[in-house]
């Protein structure tokens, strides 16, 4: 995939430069603006299934995962196009590349990925899918080769495992994650950390990478609403 980020810390777009037949697939509503003749075509988000069977598929997703029930393709009918996309909050957008290892991604977190990249459901364990906020009871898996770009929100941190301890993470922190490693999700002190203002962390075993962002997109929302008005 060839593109690049602008210089924003704060709110980067990224620009994606394709050549006459190419695809990409974005996230709906991420188009910011387009140089050149691209076509978007919005369809069911089913992994390539269709009929009736593929309305089931894009649902099943939907309902499971809370992934959006269409996606778009973006395709470019000249040499040198350029589409910008954006995520919906503020914060970095990087490149995960999936030809030499899979990934796992929490829920808003895909942005696009070249024509190549697929992903499938993996279903969690029924605590992740009781007390997570990673996909529910799906979670997103990547497959193929290519490159996949990632939103967050806020600043991003890899974290590098090897296998001789753990790390835990708040899970509303979770981006994305080496499908190799092994996780449970769980409360993190108390009663759903009554005491401590955690909730439900994830805790994750193995050798492999986690991303996480810099702040809790749930959090912010309801710190916002505390200026909000109430009628």
């Amino acid at each position: 995939m060839n593109y690049e980020l602008s210089d924003s810390t704060f709110a980067p777009i990224a620009k994606i430069y394709l050549q006459q037949g190419e695809k990409i697939q974005i996230e709906p509503g991420a188009m910011v603006y387009e140089l050149g003749k691209i076509e978007l075509e919005g369809h069911l988000n089913s992994n390539g299934k269709t009929g009736f069977g593929g309305a089931l598929s894009a649902l099943g997703r939907s309902v499971t995962s809370g992934e959006k029930f269409f996606i778009s393709t973006a395709t470019a009918h000249t040499n040198g196009s350029m589409i910008a996309i954006a995520p919906a909050a503020p914060g970095k957008i990087f490149a995960l590349d999936i030809s030499d290892e899979n990934w796992r991604l929490n829920t808003e977190s895909f942005l696009a990925s070249e024509e190549q990249v697929t992903y499938q459901m993996k279903r969690q364990k029924l605590s992740g899918a009781l007390l997570g906020g990673t996909g529910g009871l799906f979670v997103m898996e990547t497959a193929g080769t290519g490159e996949i770009l990632v939103s967050a929100f806020g600043d991003i941190e890899r974290i590098e495992l090897d296998g001789s301890q753990p790390v835990i993470i708040d899970n509303q922190h979770v981006i994305a994650w080496s499908s190799s490693l092994d996780y449970q999700i769980k409360v993190a002190s108390g009663t759903f950390g009554f005491k401590t203002g955690e909730g439900v962390v994830n805790e994750f075993h193995g050798r492999g990478s986690v991303y996480i962002q810099t702040r809790n997109l749930a959090s912010f929302a309801d710190h916002i609403g505390t200026f909000l008005p109430k009628s």
